[in-house]
This record gives C-alpha cells, sequence and structure tokens, in this order.
C-alpha cells in the first residue's frame, strides 16, 4: 500500500516451509527487497504471530442516534473475510462449501475474526467482523446464506461445462444447409455465453473493487478466502466457431484495477475453488449423448475445451493470489483445510516498508522482488504496484455520482453500468466503505407526519404518503479532505452527501442527493483545520413499515468514500431534532 503522506511501499510477506507451516524469527537481515531490480533498504521490519488476539478496541462512545462508519479493529493481527461467491459457483457446489466452512468453524482457533460476505449481482455483508464461533456458525446456517442458483451461468445448477450436452453436434456430418444452421446456431450460442461471462467479470471485479475499499482503512493485513466455482476470465480463441474471438473476453483494466485496489488496501486474496477435485464432465454417463457416440471428434473437442476453460480459470485464481501474496487452492476436496492453511498461513507474516528511490507517480508498474537465503522456505508477496499518484482517483474509476449511469446494451441485453465506487458505496447492504470516516446524526424532524415529501426529495416509483421527515447531521474531520491549492493561494474542496431510503427488498425508495464546494482564504485555514466539516439534509420516509437509512459521502477531489446504514426502527422514536440549521463550511456554497 502506498501512502501519500509518507510514501513508504508495504509489504506483507508469508514465509512457509515445504510443509507449508509457517517459518518464524526471521530478521530483517534474512530479507532482500528490490523494486525494479533496484535494492530497497528498509524502514520498517515487523512479525506478526498468530495467537489470542487482544480484544477489539471499544468503539467511540455516541449519543442515541448518532452513528459512525468507523469500525473498531484489533491493533495487531490479520483479519479474515469469507466470501460465498454464489454468482460464479454452482448450485451442487454451494452445499459442499457451507459443510466444509461449518466444519472449520467448529474447530477454528480462539480469537479468530472473520467477517462473511455473499456476492450474486451485488456484495452483501452478511456478518461483520467477529470472534463469536456461533454467531459465525448460525449466519452460515441460516436464511441470509442459503443456496441459490446463478443467474449469468450457462447451467446455474453443475455449473458451466462445454461439451456436455447434445446440442455440440459436428456440423460436418450433416447436410450442408442442416451444418450451416447448426454452425450459425453454435455461433449464436457463443456470443450469449460471451455476454454472460462479461456480466460474471465486471460483476466479479466491481465486488473485490467493494471489498477492498470497504477494508481501507482497516489496520494491518487482511486475508480473503475467496469461494468460486469459477473466475469467468477467457484468454484464448475457440477454432470451432464462425467467429474464433467472440468468447476471448478481455477484462485488463477491470484487473489492474482490482488488482491495484487490493494492494492498497493490504488485502491477500485466497482462492479456493469451490468445485473441488473435478473430472471432465463428458466421461459422466449422463453426459454421453448420441453427438459423442456417433462422432468421437466431439468427445475429443469437448474435453480440449473444457481442460482449456478449467485451466484458464485455475490460472487466473493463481495469477490474483500471487500479485496479492495469498495463495490458491484448486484440485482439491479438503476445503476445511484450506481455510485453515489461508487463515493460518496468512496470521503469521512479516511487514516491511521502504521508500521508494523513484517518487515519480507516472502510472507504471513497479515491480517488487523479496529474496531470502534460507533453503526451503517459500514467500509469498505482492509482486508490485502501480505507481498512480495516491492523491487522484484510482486507474479506471469514473466518477458519476451515487447513482451511476446504465452501461451500453450489448447482444439487446442491458450492460451493467461502468464502475462507479460512490455508486456501489450506496447500494443496500453494501459493505461500509472507511476511505472517509464520518458521524451522522438522524432524528426526526417532527412528531406529525406530512402528506408531501421535502422539496428536492426524489421519490422512487409509486412511493405514496403519509411521510415522516428526518434530519441528518452529518460531521467530518477536514483533515481527511483533500485541499487544492489555487493560484489565488486559496485551499478548495468539494464533497457530495446522500441519504438513501430503501425498504427490505433494497428498491429504493427517496433520495436526497447535495454537496457543498469550498474556498478557504490561506489565513484561515490552519484554523478551518481545527473545526469539522458539518453538513445537514433533509428526508421524508413513509410514515407506515420497515426501512433503512444508508448515508454517505465523497470527496470530489479524490474519489474517496464513506458510507454507513441504519434501520428506521433505530431512531424513530427519538425525539423531534432542532430545526436550526448547521453551517456547511467556511464559504461553502451549495452545488
Amino acid at each position: 500500500m502506498v501512502q501519500a503522506q509518507s510514501t513508504l511501499v508495504l509489504v506483507d510477506i508469508t514465509a512457509t516451509d515445504e510443509k507449508h507451516n509457517p517459518v518464524h524469527q526471521l530478521s530483517a537481515n534474512d530479507f532482500t527487497v528490490l523494486e525494479d531490480g533496484q535494492p530497497q533498504p528498509l524502514k520498517v521490519f515487523e512479525e506478526h504471530v498468530a495467537g489470542a488476539p487482544a480484544a477489539f478496541p471499544a468503539g467511540p462512545k455516541l449519543a442515541p442516534g448518532t452513528f459512525t462508519n468507523y469500525s473498531p479493529a484489533p491493533a495487531r493481527g490479520a483479519l479474515n473475510i469469507l466470501l460465498f461467491d454464489k454468482l460464479n459457483t454452482p448450485l451442487t457446489a454451494q452445499g459442499y462449501v457451507r459443510d466444509q466452512v461449518l466444519k472449520y468453524l467448529k474447530e477454528a482457533p480462539p480469537g479468530t475474526r472473520i467477517a462473511i460476505f455473499a456476492l450474486t449481482t451485488d456484495l452483501k455483508m452478511l456478518q461483520g467482523f467477529t470472534s463469536d464461533p456461533e454467531l459465525l456458525r448460525s449466519m452460515v446456517e441460516g436464511k441470509k446464506n442459503s443456496l441459490n442458483s446463478s443467474v449469468l451461468m450457462n447451467n446455474a445448477v453443475d455449473g458451466d461445462n462445454p461439451g456436455d450436452d447434445d446440442v455440440a453436434m459436428d456440423a460436418a456430418s450433416l447436410a450442408p444447409d442442416a451444418a450451416t444452421i447448426m454452425a450459425n446456431l453454435q455461433q449464436f450460442e457463443a456470443e450469449q455465453q460471451s455476454f454472460q461471462w462479461r456480466l460474471r467479470v465486471i460483476y466479479t471485479l466491481n465486488a473485490l473493487n467493494d471489498l477492498a475499499r470497504y477494508m481501507s482503512n482497516l489496520p494491518g493485513r487482511k486475508n480473503l478466502i475467496w469461494f468460486s466455482g469459477s473466475f469467468p476470465i477467457n484468454i484464448l480463441p475457440d477454432g470451432d466457431l464462425q467467429n474464433p474471438f467472440t468468447i476471448v473476453d478481455s477484462a485488463s483494466d477491470e484487473f489492474r484495477q482490482t488488482s491495484d485496489l487490493l494492494s492498497r488496501g493490504q488485502v491477500a486474496v485466497y482462492p479456493i475453488d469451490a468445485r473441488g477435485l473435478m473430472v471432465a464432465p463428458m466421461y459422466n454417463a449422463s453426459s454421453s449423448g448420441s453427438s459423442m457416440a456417433r462422432n468421437p471428434r466431439n468427445f475429443g473437442n469437448a474435453e480440449a475445451k473444457w481442460s482449456q476453460k478449467t485451466n484458464g480459470e485455475h490460472d487466473t485464481m493463481k495469477e490474483m493470489a500471487e500479485e496479492t501474496g495469498g495463495r490458491a487452492f484448486v484440485n482439491t476436496n479438503g476445503l476445511t483445510e484450506a481455510v485453515q492453511s489461508a487463515i493460518e498461513s496468512g496470521s503469521n507474516y512479516y511487514t516491511v516498508a521502504y521508500s521508494p528511490a523513484n517518487e515519480k507517480w507516472d502510472g507504471g508498474f513497479r515491480r517488487i522482488q523479496v529474496k531470502i537465503d534460507k533453503p526451503g522456505v517459500t514467500l509469498a508477496y505482492r509482486r508490485g504496484y502501480y505507481a498512480d499518484d495516491p492523491n487522484k482517483p484510482v486507474h479506471g474509476v469514473q466518477a458519476q455520482g451515487a447513482q451511476g449511469q446504465s452501461g451500453q446494451a450489448q447482444n439487446g441485453q442491458p450492460a451493467p453500468p461502468p464502475y462507479n465506487a460512490f455508486h456501489a458505496a450506496m447500494i443496500h447492504g453494501a459493505p461500509d466503505p472507511t476511505q472517509l470516516i464520518f458521524v451522522a446524526a438522524v432524528r426526526p424532524t417532527t412528531a406529525d407526519s406530512e402528506t408531501a415529501p421535502v422539496e428536492g426529495n426524489q421519490l422512487g416509483k409509486d412511493v405514496q404518503g403519509p411521510f415522516r421527515r428526518y434530519t441528518v447531521v452529518f460531521a467530518i474531520t477536514p483533515r481527511q479532505i483533500n485541499f487544492a491549492t489555487g493560484q489565488d493561494g486559496a485551499h478548495h474542496f468539494g464533497l457530495e452527501f446522500v441519504t438513501l431510503v430503501y425498504n427490505p427488498n433494497g428498491e429504493l425508495v427517496n433520495q436526497q442527493a447535495n454537496g457543498v464546494v469550498a474556498s478557504i482564504p490561506d489565513a484561515k485555514f490552519a484554523d478551518t483545520l481545527k473545526r469539522d466539516i458539518i453538513y445537514r439534509q433533509q428526508i421524508s420516509v413513509p410514515a407506515k413499515g420497515e426501512y433503512y437509512f444508508r448515508m454517505g459521502m465523497r470527496d470530489r477531489n479524490t474519489d474517496s468514500v464513506g458510507a454507513l446504514e441504519i434501520p428506521i426502527g433505530a431512531v424513530a422514536k427519538l425525539q423531534p431534532a432542532s430545526a436550526a440549521a448547521a453551517p456547511a463550511g467556511a464559504n461553502a456554497k451549495p452545488n
């Protein structure tokens, strides 16, 4: 992770022996760190050893109706995230994954801190960080983590298995007209499948981006243990199609952005193939249709496609693990042991830091190499970073406001919008990003209901009153905000504030979005840094029913975001707030 304030590059290193056991008591002199081939003097060297970690520090004591997205985290020790990837995992494998995770949780070492997330077409936090095994087990067993079939898999139950049905007939054995029809059909199916793969790539990478942003302000190393049936990136053409490059899916920009965010957040990825040890589906008697019986070439082609696809998925998993300092687990039925190994390895590590001689933020890739003069010791660490300016938005992120924009249609189907960090942060149930840490005070504005919503609110479709009005007051220390110094010597900043109301189904009921731009004279700048920036919004909520507030803010200069979510029930019975307006900062102007 590159820190803008100190220009230090942090590198977490796991050292293991031939049996993948952690190697302890190494010294700084045992390591040689190079950037682009040049040795780097170490500024920091620390060893982290798993054990009974200290208790979570207590969060700030807040008054009723006051909330923060600050996440109490241990002062030392790694954090572990279990990601159940239901988007890319066939239904038959999900049950096995759940059973294996439950088996691990029954034997997990005391004090192991774990959070649980699920991915469908978006990312959901099922359980925040806790070391309570009962709480974790109840979440894995509960309804919120129930089995779901993937909406974008060719075969949602058994997975995408090329060549396992009778549709893959040999066009060469058919009459000319029939052969042409069959070739066109295969081309059409390949294009549809390619579009589905593309959607899965985008949704998967966006979810990993969200996780990286969520963990960005949590100290220390995070181990992302990712259960997936496949990672849908395909880089090889299919020579049997009229257009061999139909299924080739290039996601290099998204992949770079994801890797960069994970590196900055000290996140090591441990992908685990949820399908376990696999046998090619065409060896299954239920998959041996008439097309394969009549022409052995179909069998060979199907087997080659399956091997190519599976190897490509495993290579992608391994690449993600290697680039972030983790380890991939493929072709194993021991998922319990894989989780145990990932957490043990990721909880025993070394952290080194150096100040790179090349301080130019030119966007180029800086390769990191770590060497050790110890036979039999294997090192895992992130292999480099992109030298993007830490004070600018991460490469590839497009800032388009909280609600984003629709992407262009492909093959007659709507594409997801370009990735938007603020939009992702404001999704109901999404992780709470902590790039900006803030406090929000929420109270009813009045005790009475109203027939019309607050002026400026944007109601969802078919939302009707009566309404109850609420006041939301944001507060953030200005030291988290990026101030750009203009030619006039003044310090400029811009903040966006959004409050959304969701129903339990995740449907947007109401929203209020606005913000401030400010110009602080240099003579007043030091004094401005001593006072919180305050901003107030009002929003209407239907008087009856269960709803949720999701509140967030974005720094326009850096695209950094923060968000939090609370149920309306947490504040509905509080005394009404004062109607007095809150200051929006020196020289702040609504925008």
